[in-house]
């Protein structure tokens, strides 16, 4: 079998590590010459919304995935009028636009922070009003990692703000005083079954994701997981699918979904029976969803703009190093590491040795 995945980069070669086992191929369709994909997998090499390399891509696999939101929808439609193409591009578009993505979480009474559309300052400044200060002003879409959006915290900081951001369809939510954030990844079949991951907590440093660990027996796993379930099956969707939330005394709040793998999961390579990628893979195939049990205490550190020293981190036991063959460059994800123990003590020791040698350049 052969599976197309739209989207050459970390997340894509990670993917085709995982079909490999499996019997599965993968082609990648991403314009850059050097994506780190085409390490795991043949590349075509073009834009996007190249028709010609399309049809190509159509043309020589058995079913389509992409590995990131940032891809243009219509291409996805037009793969899904060839072969099977998951998730759907209804959810592509969906979690593209950040207002589209809250609006379908209050129709499903999930619980997301005020909210107001912004479409001009002069609408900035009313939405605003409704919403109160401090409040987070955030572009609909291609936002990741930071990018695209500012905090507001007194008035002053309105001016000029809509401008700063790029002049574009803008989305206002008001700032949520929260505990801290965890993601909850759920996989869902062509039939409709469900499977999810324990609920992870996430440390962020300058919006970049530094640190993911599973939280064991969480109080709150089973609302995570009736959020997901919902969304995903308004959506009729297909594959992994990552739900970011705000925790605020035994509450969640939603802040995000990623219609992907994410890298909040990357510690199921390791630390699960079957890790999200795998999962991933099998759903869009058609083929049994793996077990998502955990296999031990784990944890999980990117790597940001510079590589740490490798071999003394190897030295580490329980140590596990991903590179992802990129260039070093500040704010950049490059590699990610997972450490795994017997135990806590254990995995607390060890994972302290991993964050004293890091060199991350945000």
């Amino acid at each position: 079998m052969k599976l197309g995945i739209v989207g050459g980069g970390q997340l894509g070669r990670m993917m085709a590590q995982a079909a490999l086992p499996l019997g599965v191929k993968t082609i990648f369709l991403d314009p850059a010459t050097d994506a780190c994909a085409g390490d795991a997998g043949q590349l075509i090499c073009a834009a996007y919304d190249d028709a010609a390399a399309v049809q190509q891509l159509a043309d020589q696999v058995d079913a389509v995935t992409f590995e990131f939101e940032n891809v243009p929808p219509d291409s996805v439609a037009t793969l899904a009028t060839r072969k099977p193409a998951f998730p759907p591009v209804d959810a592509l578009a969906t979690a593209r636009d950040r207002w589209f993505e809250k609006s379908l979480f209050q129709k499903l009474d999930i619980a997301t922070p005020k909210l107001a559309l912004v479409d001009d300052q002069e609408s900035l400044e009313a939405g605003v009003d409704r919403v109160g200060l401090p409040c987070v002003l955030k572009t609909r879409t291609l936002g990741y990692d930071g990018k695209g959006q500012k905090v507001l915290r007194k008035r002053a900081d309105l001016t000029d703000t809509f401008a700063e951001l790029g002049s574009v369809p803008m989305i206002l939510e008001g700032f949520v005083d929260f505990e801290y954030e965890v993601s909850c990844i759920g996989v869902r079949n062509q039939q409709g079954q469900c499977v999810f991951y324990p609920l992870v907590k996430n440390e962020h440093d300058q919006g970049i994701l530094y640190r993911s660990q599973p939280l064991t027996n969480s109080q709150l796993q089973t609302q995570a997981e009736h959020a997901v379930k919902s969304v995903m099956d308004a959506l009729d969707y297909v594959g992994t699918m990552a739900f970011e939330f705000f925790v605020k005394g035994d509450d969640l709040i939603a802040n995000e979904i990623a219609p992907r793998v994410h890298n909040s999961g990357h510690w199921t390579i390791e630390g699960s029976r079957c890790s999200q990628f795998e999962n991933h893979v099998r759903a869009v195939l058609g083929l049994p969803l793996g077990s998502t049990e955990s296999t031990g205490p784990v944890v999980m550190f990117n790597v940001i703009g510079r590589r740490p020293d490798v071999q003394q981190l190897l030295s580490i036991p329980g140590v596990h190093w991903h590179d992802y063959t990129k260039s070093e460059r500040a704010g950049r994800k490059i590699a990610h590491i997972t450490v795994t123990a017997a135990d806590q003590t254990q995995l607390i020791l060890r994972a302290d040795k991993v964050a004293g040698l890091l060199v991350n350049e945000l």
